[in-house]
């Protein structure tokens, strides 16, 4: 999370920057800092506990932590860096100790710092501190975060470090130029037009919240252009703007007031999930706010008009795949690297992975965001609501011209209209945010190349009936499984049981069988075993298409070479699984997808997102992962998913004996039994972990 830390500085940097060009050469006189007029507060020989707790709510309200908190410190200690192209700005410490602290600090060298920029020494503090949004805080909730700060926190030696702003950017004093020109100080004044819970609203969002530091497009000095929305420029107050790389969404007349409350509590709602900065906004700040508060800043937000009205996106509609999913480049890119988490018809899956229609980040007519998340990554805020965090891995290692052309797929069928994007876009921001790729050597296939080959449309077919088995197949498959549930992503993710360079292994000798067998015998075999039903005709167009895929895959491989990411690996087989942990596991890290009771998750519709591990919709006691060696190898590196940043499904990240216990405790519940079983191994070699 600390590089959404930086991001939320960030957004704040190129004004303070700019503070410093604009004003290089002003007057002396000019830095001279404004006098403190704030009484100081009379707190006698202690602190109403109910002071300070209201303080430390405050603190919430502003999100101070974030800012003031850097990765593994102490909370409120400082020591977040800013890295801007102008120099480095570090946030400071401001906990209670004397020396490092704000602790020799007086109320109102305090206050004069929130409402003016100026610290207790007189000079001028960078506007990465949003002091122009804090000039509105209340005298009473000042006091109150001020009670909090000095008596509620432990105080912490940590001494600043300066920053090291490149010339003219470390000229302090021309920051009182800005202060003059741009800075508005303006108090909340409540509109008597309006009745309690707007006003609460509006100063929470004006204030504290500081939301337009983000949301409020910016004038030739890196000022908001708006602090609120009367006045000059008042339509522009949180209308969107871009912050660095991203694109911070309008928030005028965005949802319903419902749909606001609930992000702003849980990190998501039925249209989005919160990316970038705002995960840690959500985490540190707004998930701690009363429903009440929650609920002004919503009817606030849903009453200021929009210049751009957008119609409430409808509740997800459950279709299939649109037609341009299997025979358009953007469309296959879409179905290997997407579909699995979004969907076919981008319907997401509640609670985990975000929903594509109707979502902020696909329907803005600015791409950055959605272009930003695709380079870099991205994963769920913490909240009470949802603690487990989900995490999308980077794309980086797709070209410019992949991305635009999955990119422009999805705003075409989910994006409201939203135009295209570019190749060049996503060069652009490739070079300005240098996302780190990952050092893999495995040589992902990408689908998208059969529409490249003069038999393009079999392989298509071929490709289909790996990830659609159960849709297009119904009368061979007798459960909930697609051979993409153990071949991820159509068979193109190394030790995911790939399918590169596997037809040139056969004919081959199994010892299962106790013969040799040909590539559609083993393909067979997992619709008899797997998919819990009845084998194809070796003839028929589906094999003959599947075949056809699989020698696609093939590639250059001949028989005698290794073939990297082949398979699923092993576990070490001197462990021993422990069942009653493998519950404990299967409890936290998959029942989310696969259900308390091993049974699956189905969408609004009723069909099937992930199948079921155990019971008569799961694959018999003759499948591979019926063994527990067997499965606990698969586990290890494919599950689950959305579980870390690896590429291309954050797949994987249990130790071996986690994935044992947990391959133990599923492996053996209660499934449809294999009647052809007793023909098994004929020559000897049955396995420990075979289930007969």
């Amino acid at each position: 999370m600390e590089e959404s830390k930086n991001r939320k500085l960030k957004r704040l940097g190129a004004a303070a920057a700019a503070a410093a060009v604009l004003a290089s050469g002003v007057a002396i006189w000019m830095a001279i800092p404004p006098a403190i007029t704030a009484r100081e507060p009379d707190f006698g020989a202690s602190v109403d506990p109910a002071l300070i707790e209201r303080g430390k709510y405050i603190a919430y309200l502003g999100d101070c932590v974030a800012c003031h908190t850097e990765k593994g410190g102490a909370p409120m200690a400082g020591g977040l860096a800013l890295e801007t192209p102008m120099g480095t700005i570090w946030s400071t410490n401001i906990t209670p100790d004397p020396k490092t602290g704000i602790g020799g600090w007086t109320f109102g060298e305090f206050d004069r710092a929130m409402r003016k920029g100026v610290a207790a020494n007189g000079h001028n503090l960078y506007p990465a501190m949003p002091y122009p949004s804090y000039a509105k805080i209340t005298e009473e909730d000042m006091t109150a975060l001020w009670a909090y700060l000095i008596k509620g926190l432990e105080p912490v030696e940590k001494p600043n470090q300066p920053a090291q702003m490149n010339f003219p950017f470390n000229l302090r004093f021309g920051l009182a130029y800005w202060n003059a020109v741009f800075a508005d100080d303006t108090p909340f004044v409540p509109d008597p037009a309006q009745d309690e819970e707007w006003n609460r609203g509006a100063y929470l969002v004006q204030g504290l919240g500081h939301c337009g530091a983000c949301h409020t497009p910016r004038g030739i000095g890196f000022n908001e252009l708006a602090m609120t929305e009367k006045g000059r420029n008042g339509d522009q107050f949180l209308a969107g703007a871009q912050v660095e790389n991203w694109h911070a969404i309008e928030l005028r007349d965005l949802w319903t007031v419902e749909d606001t409350v609930e992000l702003l509590k849980t990190g998501q709602n039925r249209f989005a999930t919160v990316s970038g900065s705002m995960t840690d906004v959500i985490l540190h700040s707004t998930q701690h706010f009363t429903d009440e508060d929650l609920t002004a800043i919503a009817v606030y937000l849903k009453s200021l008009p929009s210049k751009h009205p957008r119609p409430l996106p409808p509740e997800p509609v459950y279709t299939g795949a649109p037609d341009a999913a299997f025979n358009t480049a953007g469309g296959l890119g879409y179905m290997q690297f997407c579909n699995d988490c979004h969907r076919p018809d981008g319907t997401g899956v509640r609670g985990i992975f975000p929903a594509l229609a109707g979502n902020p980040t696909i329907t803005a007519k600015d791409p950055s965001s959605l272009i930003h998340i695709t380079l870099t990554g991205w994963e769920t805020a913490a909240t009470n609501a949802y603690p487990r965090t989900y995490t999308m891995p980077a794309f980086a290692r797709l070209t410019d011209k992949e991305i635009a052309e999955i990119l422009s797929y999805v705003r075409e069928n989910w994006g409201g209209g939203a135009p295209a994007v570019t190749e060049a876009q996503v060069a652009k921001a490739r070079k300005n945010i240098d996302p780190k790729i990952d050092a893999s050597t495995f040589v992902t296939p990408r689908l998208a190349s059969l529409l490249d080959e003069p038999d393009k449309d079999q392989l298509v077919l071929g490709m289909r009936l790996n990830s659609e088995t159960n849709k297009l197949l119904p009368g061979h498959v007798g459960n909930d499984l697609n051979c993409t549930s153990c071949h991820l992503n159509a068979g193109t993710v190394a030790d995911g049981s790939p399918y590169v360079g596997v037809s040139a292994f056969f004919p081959s000798y199994a010892p299962r069988s106790g013969r040799e067998i040909t590539m559609a015998d083993r393909i067979n075999g997992c619709f008899r075993r797997s998919m819990n039903g009845q084998p194809l005709k070796p003839d028929s167009e589906e094999m003959l298409a599947m075949l056809a895929y699989f020698d696609w895959m093939k590639g250059e491989t001949r028989p005698e070479d290794k073939v990297e990411g082949r398979g699923i690996g092993k576990i070490d087989p001197s462990l021993t699984p422990d069942p009653v942990n493998g519950e404990k596991i299967y409890a936290a890290q998959c029942a989310v997808c696969h259900g308390a009771n091993g049974e699956g998750l189905k969408d609004g519709a009723g069909r099937v997102v992930y199948p079921a591990l155990w019971g008569e919709r799961s694959f018999n006691i003759g499948a591979g992962m019926a063994r527990t060696y067997t499965a606990a190898a698969f586990v290890k590196r494919n599950m689950p998913i959305g579980f870390h940043e690896k590429f291309p499904l954050g797949q994987g990240g249990l130790s071996d004996q986690e994935a044992l216990d947990v391959a133990e405790f599923f492996s053996h519940k209660p499934r449809p039994d294999f009647p052809g079983k007793e023909k098994d191994w004929p020559n000897g070699g049955k396995p420990k972990d075979a289930r007969y």
